[in-house]
Order: C-alpha cells, then sequence, then structure tokens
C-alpha cells in the first residue's frame, strides 16, 4: 500500500512537542529537547537503514522539505544515490526552485493581478518541485518532462500545457543567467515535446462560458432589481456596460466622470492591455448614483466589498445563481453580443469594440483608428433600453436568496 505523504500541517512544525513525526514519503520532521528542529530523509534497501539530515526548520520549510524528499525517492527509483542531491552542489549552485523563485520575482511587476504570481507558484510546487525542484537546471531531462506532464496532459491539458511553458521559461533563465543560451531546453516544445505529446489543442476542446440567450436577459434585470445588495448591483452594472467581472468588480470612482456618463478602464486592468472607455446608459448612471450614497469612507471601489476591498466573484456569482441556474455571469458578454448581432442593425466593428476586443485581423486594425464611441453610446442606451422591457417570461430559481 503506498504511504500517505503530506501528513503534517505548516502550523504543527512549529508546534509539535519533542520525538520524530512522520510527514510520509520517508521525511521526517525531528523535535529535539530543546525544542531545535529538523528534517530527515529515511529509507529502508535490502533491510538497511540509511538516514540524512536535510537541515534545519529555518533553514528549509516544509515545502521545501517535501520538494528535496520527493526528489531523493525519484534518486532511489531510477538506482541512485539520493546523498548526491546534498553532497554534490557548491553552496553557489542555484537549483530549479531558486530560478523558478527568480523569474517569478521578475516578472511579477508586469503581471495584471496577484492571482497570476499565484498560479504560477501554485502549479510549479505541485506539480514541477517534487520532480525537479531541486535539480540544477542542467540536470533536468527529457524523461523528468514526461513524468511531470503525463498524468496531466489528457486530463487537465489547460494546465499542463501552462505548466510547459512556465518550466521552459524557468530553464531558459537559468541558461541565460548561467550564460548557456545554446544549452538544450528540455520542455521546449517545437522539434521537441511535439514530437512525444499531442497537441493540446487536439485533446482539449474549447468550452465556452455558459450564456443566458439574450430574450431572457429583461426577466434576470427585473429580478436582479428587487434585490437591494451590493452584488446585486453590480452584476447589473455588468451586464449593462458588458464589461468583464473583474472590470466592474474593481472598478474606481476616479475612473468614473458622471457628467460626461463615461467609465474610464485603464490599460491595466484590461485583459488585452489597452484603456477602454465605456458609455453609461441610464440605468448604469442609477446604479453609480446608488453606490455614490452607500459609499464608504476610505474606499475607492464603486462595488466595495465588506471590507472595503475588492468585491468577491463568488457572492455576484451566488447572485446570479439564486435567480437561475447553468449560466455564468461572464456569459452574459455572449448574451450582448448576440442581441447586437441579431436585432441591430450595427456593425460588428462597433459591437466588437463595446466588448473591447482586439481585432485579429491586421490590415483592418491599422486602418480602424476610432474606438467608434459614439456610435457605442448609442449601442449601450440602445441595450439599457431593452434590458429594461418585458422581454421573455423565464423559468427562475423557486424561493431565491435575496
Amino acid at each position: 500500500m503506498a504511504q500517505q505523504i503530506g501528513k503534517l500541517a505548516a502550523r504543527q512544525v512549529d508546534s509539535l512537542k519533542e520525538g520524530f513525526h512522520a510527514d510520509g514519503g520517508n521525511l521526517y520532521l525531528r523535535v529535539k529537547e530543546s525544542g531545535a528542529r529538523s528534517w530527515v530523509f529515511r529509507y529502508k534497501i535490502a533491510g538497511k537503514v540509511s538516514e540524512f539530515g536535510l537541515g534545519s526548520k529555518n533553514e528549509r520549510s516544509l515545502a521545501d522539505a517535501r520538494a528535496l524528499a520527493g526528489a531523493m525517492r525519484k534518486a532511489i527509483v531510477d538506482g541512485n544515490d539520493p546523498a548526491e542531491l546534498l553532497n554534490r552542489r557548491d553552496s553557489t549552485a542555484k537549483t530549479f526552485q531558486d530560478y523558478a523563485a527568480k523569474l517569478i520575482e521578475a516578472m511579477r511587476p508586469s503581471w495584471k493581478s496577484p492571482g497570476h504570481t499565484k498560479e504560477w507558484e501554485t502549479t510549479l510546487r505541485r506539480f514541477a518541485f517534487p520532480v525537479i525542484g531541486f535539480k540544477l537546471p542542467s540536470e533536468v531531462t527529457l524523461t523528468d518532462l514526461e513524468k511531470i506532464l503525463w498524468p496531466l496532459w489528457t486530463t487537465k491539458t489547460v494546465t499542463a500545457s501552462r505548466l510547459r511553458q512556465r518550466i521552459e521559461a524557468v530553464l531558459a533563465k537559468a541558461a541565460v543567467t548561467e550564460r548557456a543560451p545554446t544549452r538544450y531546453n528540455p520542455a521546449a516544445w517545437k522539434n521537441n515535446l511535439d514530437q512525444i505529446f499531442p497537441k493540446p489543442n487536439k485533446v482539449a476542446k474549447k468550452v465556452h462560458f455558459a450564456s443566458a440567450p439574450y430574450v431572457d436577459v429583461p426577466a434576470l434585470m427585473s429580478a436582479l432589481r428587487s434585490k437591494n445588495h451590493m452584488s446585486a448591483y453590480c452584476l447589473r452594472f455588468i451586464i449593462l456596460t458588458g464589461a468583464r467581472s473583474g472590470e466592474a468588480r474593481g472598478a474606481l470612482w476616479s475612473e468614473i466622470d458622471m457628467p460626461a456618463k463615461t467609465w474610464t478602464i485603464p490599460a491595466s486592468r484590461m485583459k488585452a492591455g489597452l484603456g477602454h472607455r465605456v458609455p453609461l446608459n441610464e440605468e448604469a448612471l442609477i446604479i453609480l448614483a446608488k453606490m455614490q450614497d452607500w459609499r464608504m469612507p476610505g474606499s475607492e471601489r464603486v462595488f466595495p466589498g465588506r471590507q472595503g476591498g475588492l468585491l468577491c466573484d463568488v457572492a455576484v456569482n451566488q447572485t446570479l445563481h439564486n435567480i437561475i441556474t447553468g449560466v455564468t455571469v461572464h456569459g452574459f458578454r455572449a448574451s450582448f453580443r448576440m442581441w447586437g448581432a441579431e436585432t441591430t442593425a450595427y456593425p460588428s466593428a462597433v459591437l466588437e469594440a463595446a466588448l473591447a476586443h482586439v481585432n485579429q485581423n491586421a490590415t483592418e486594425a491599422a486602418y480602424q483608428r476610432s474606438d467608434l464611441f459614439e456610435r457605442r453610446r448609442e449601442l449601450m442606451n440602445a441595450w439599457g433600453n431593452y434590458c429594461s422591457s418585458k422581454g421573455n417570461i423565464v423559468q427562475l430559481v423557486s424561493n431565491a436568496a435575496a
């Protein structure tokens, strides 16, 4: 029976009493009478028990100790001496994990949200570090990449593809830093892993966000108007502006120009990295007036959470699903787009500009210098009027939460 790994919780590391405490996977925490705490790796081959000290708790975190233990277990399975992982390196040698931390720190200012940093850290720590975290970058092999990626490639294809790209980036940084840019990168895709793994888009089919038919939107808006809480107002604002959830939840009062009936979202908060002006229809302005009445002292958020910070996307999603199930908040952008295409005469360029989509046709984009703002104002006013109409009768969730 495979042994359980990860028995210890991080908070236990500082609180466990004297003794030898198993984390699983050959890793132990030794707590001495003096309170000193250190990591130990123990394994048995042919009845002989070997033990290696992995350093004190202050020198190596629980996550780092687990990663090193994982690398040592792999060395044993491969028929190698796990002690080499401790003995062969001088104090200046940097491991894959060291370079990953350096790359993340270097890239952090260019990423739009802390969530992007967390995604990098989480995927590398969970999937890559146990196999190659304590290897030198030059020691990472194609076999290592196969071991990391195959368990994910057909079941979590998007995660696997992003993980591959991140491993490739870390190894590339290591090669450049060590002045070995011509070193083979086992995580490279072209003429390398593409000869081993099927293309990601052939494995995972693209799944679009579930959207409500546009004919149902007026009834949904009517149900939302009966609710007098922050997430309901925010959801109405999202629908009325065609914005993404994060853009609306992150809106600041400095971005709103009430007299000009305009919301200007800075490039730093837009998916495409380009600033976007949103014309505000009458119902959107009514919502903003209500939010001014509710404005929290010291908070610049238009739709603040309870402590004045960012309103949680879960709250907005829950508000929607208390009314109707099987649809997503993001899907209302598709509802708006279909309404515009099927019931209005506005050109595709206007509809796409309203959604802040970047024109993928380079020639058209070169000649389309305007953001079509006045045409989009007409469009958004028409959308606001439609959202206020009677529309279809839809089956809403019974006894919906207020």
